[in-house]
């Protein structure tokens, strides 16, 4: 018997691509099933590909804002249901509201478990807790389990969703990307400033592979992080950017066509996990302990530098303890180089 099931992910759009990995295995568990997603506009691109699965825009900023937002958007939820079950995957205080009305009215709800006490002794000064932890991807998997709907999860064909023939158009925007064998992606930017590397390393290391003459294409956001990135394209030969420029499909079939992306803990390290791409990713204040791996890579592509202090925090929005940043000051521009080369 076909079941509808509402899911809830409001969060960043790294957290959102977490869950299209889980949303695929459910599906090829459960084909007579479908979802509904509800999440920020952005996550629509993300989604499009999954078959069964329908995307419900919300609007946190004007039409869902605030306590009358969250009661307008109940309305419209439950108007498109009934559902079956409810798999609340963010479990904010927006969400509870959601989930607490719609318990309410009797439908069957399951809330994620974020581990919060073991990420808080993973990440304190004193007495860690050193041990690696459920990846969110598990624990959204663990949400849907206990919601009656267990399933293992399967390998995620990136490259077959994302990496598909253009269709009705001419050409790609990023144009003819032919020349040397290497294509490499470098996205140095992170929403909080313990997650990014220095600036000047990242100078460093994209000399060095202008030098080797390897493309590159650098990957950030319209405004500031695009205005930057043009700026240092501009004193390279062999790197190009399309910031700005780009759709969120896109970006991710971009991101197919790399060799190797190089990328912080953030966004674009899921974002290049789905389309199937191999991740370098660099490690500072987070650790891929706390769960936040990009999906299908291997920890032995994440650089990083062995600190009792590490991590200090889940999120890299905590000012270093030491004062000197050396979680990302002791990793240099040719120990990135090598893992580069030896792809």
């Amino acid at each position: 018997m076909k079941k509808r099931i509402l899911v809830f992910r409001f969060s960043a759009l790294g957290d959102v691509a977490m869950t299209v990995p889980v949303l695929w295995s459910f599906l090829e568990k459960y084909p007579e099933h479908e979802i509904w997603f509800a999440s920020r506009p952005f996550a629509k691109d993300l989604v499009a590909p999954l078959p069964r699965v329908h995307f419900f825009p919300v609007d946190l900023k004007k039409k869902h804002k605030g306590l009358p937002g969250l009661f307008r958007l109940f309305r419209e939820l439950k108007k498109s249901g009934p559902w079956d079950a409810v798999v609340d995957l963010h479990s904010v205080l927006r969400t509870h509201v959601l989930t607490s009305l719609f318990v309410i009215t009797g439908t069957k709800v399951a809330k994620i478990d974020k581990g919060r006490d073991e990420k808080k002794k993973l990440t304190r000064k004193e007495n860690k807790v050193f041990k690696p932890l459920p990846s969110t991807v598990e624990r959204y998997q663990q949400t849907f389990d206990r919601a009656g709907f267990p399933f293992e999860l399967q390998k995620f064909p990136g490259k077959t969703l994302y990496g598909k023939d253009r269709v009705n158009s001419e050409s790609p925007p990023w144009g003819d990307l032919g020349g040397p064998p290497l294509l490499v992606g470098i996205a140095p930017f992170a929403k909080h400033q313990w997650k990014m590397w220095p600036e000047e390393k990242m100078l460093e290391l994209l000399k060095l592979l202008d030098a080797k003459g390897i493309s590159v294409i650098l990957f950030g956001g319209p405004g500031a992080e695009q205005k930057k990135l043009e700026g240092w394209v501009a004193d390279l030969k062999t790197a190009q950017t399309f910031a700005g420029k780009l759709t969120m499909s896109e970006e991710l079939e971009l991101m197919y066509k790399l060799d190797v992306m190089v990328s912080m803990d953030s966004a674009n390290m899921h974002l290049a996990s789905l389309s199937g791409t191999r991740v370098i990713s660099i490690w500072g204040a987070t650790h891929p302990y706390a769960g936040f791996m990009g999906y299908g890579q291997s920890q032995k592509d994440a650089v990083q530098v062995n600190l009792d202090c590490r991590p200090c925090s889940v999120f890299g929005n905590i000012p270093c303890h030491r004062g000197d940043f050396a979680c990302m000051e002791r990793i240099t521009a040719e120990l990135v180089l090598e893992r580069i080369l030896e792809i």
